[in-house]
């Protein structure tokens, strides 16, 4: 077969790779157990309370990238594979670094001056391409979660301001937001209101946050606030609960596939393998 012969034409309709990140005690975890058939491979501590599939908690990188390679060779009927967390993870990574280097930190590997950072991307490199393979080879939905961290955004049309993104190091955060179809925010939806303060002032509370501390909620798009995108068109914020995201999900395969009658597109974008091989 030729190059010529290979070009692939139209979308392509493979499993979804999700980074989901939040606080703490939000509900990532929880809302990744309930993805179809999962196992967990866990760099933290968390899952004692939930109940799922899981290998033993890594402490190094070398047993992350061990559980990557079984599910990829090995025989198993697991259909989403999760990552909790990947800020864990990095440091698995940068441990990883200093034992070659044999320094005691990231900002001394390789002599300094933030070499460390660059060569981490490497590592994290290889654990994309196992987690792509996972998707192609295996049609297997990958799911990231990761805490969130506030961070000061130099915006060069605006003034600087705060925003959520991943508890990442930049050129990670950098790498894997743009490999993910999916960056997605988990917050919580507080009503604020004004009343009056006394002597005259007015003072900002929050309303309507219930007995759980106000609505759990996924934004899907970016803004000044957070970091998100998605590939799919997925509407601003859904709840957090893998029914509604699978729901949104499938409702824009199925929108796609109206667009493109004489194309086969499953109806389930999280259960299907690629038809073609990751570039």
């Amino acid at each position: 077969m030729t190059l010529m012969e290979r070009i692939h034409t139209g979308r392509r309709h493979s499993p979804p790779r999700l980074l989901i990140y939040g606080t703490e005690g939000i509900g990532k975890s929880t809302t990744a157990a309930q993805a179809p058939n999962p196992i967990f491979i866990q760099t933290e501590d968390g899952l004692d309370q939930i109940d799922c599939a899981s290998f033993p908690l890594a402490t190094t990188f070398a047993e992350v990238k061990e559980s990557l390679v079984a599910l990829i060779n090995d025989e198993h009927d697991f259909e989403s594979v999760v990552i909790d967390s990947v800020d864990w993870l990095e440091r698995l990574i940068w441990d990883d670094l200093c034992r070659q280097y044999g320094v005691t930190s990231i900002e001394k590997v390789d002599g300094g001056y933030a070499r460390g950072y660059t060569h981490a991307l490497t590592q994290w490199r290889s654990v994309l391409h196992d987690l792509n393979t996972l998707r192609s080879r295996r049609g297997m939905c990958v799911i990231l979660l990761a805490h969130a961290k506030v961070e000061t955004f130099a915006d060069p049309e605006h003034a600087a301001y705060d925003r959520y993104s991943p508890r990442l190091h930049k050129h990670a955060t950098a790498l894997i937001t743009e490999w993910a179809d999916a960056v997605l925010f988990a917050t919580r939806k507080i009503i604020t209101k004004t009343e009056e303060g006394g002597f005259g002032r007015e003072r900002t509370i929050a309303a309507g946050l219930g007995k759980d501390g106000g609505e759990r909620v996924l934004r899907t798009v970016g803004s000044p606030a957070c970091v998100a995108k998605n590939r799919y068109d997925l509407p601003a914020e859904l709840p957090l609960e893998w029914p509604a995201l699978m729901q949104a999900l499938t409702s824009a395969t199925s929108e796609i596939a109206d667009a493109e009658p004489n194309k086969h597109h499953p109806s389930d974008p999280t259960t299907q393998p690629a038809t073609t091989k990751e570039s």
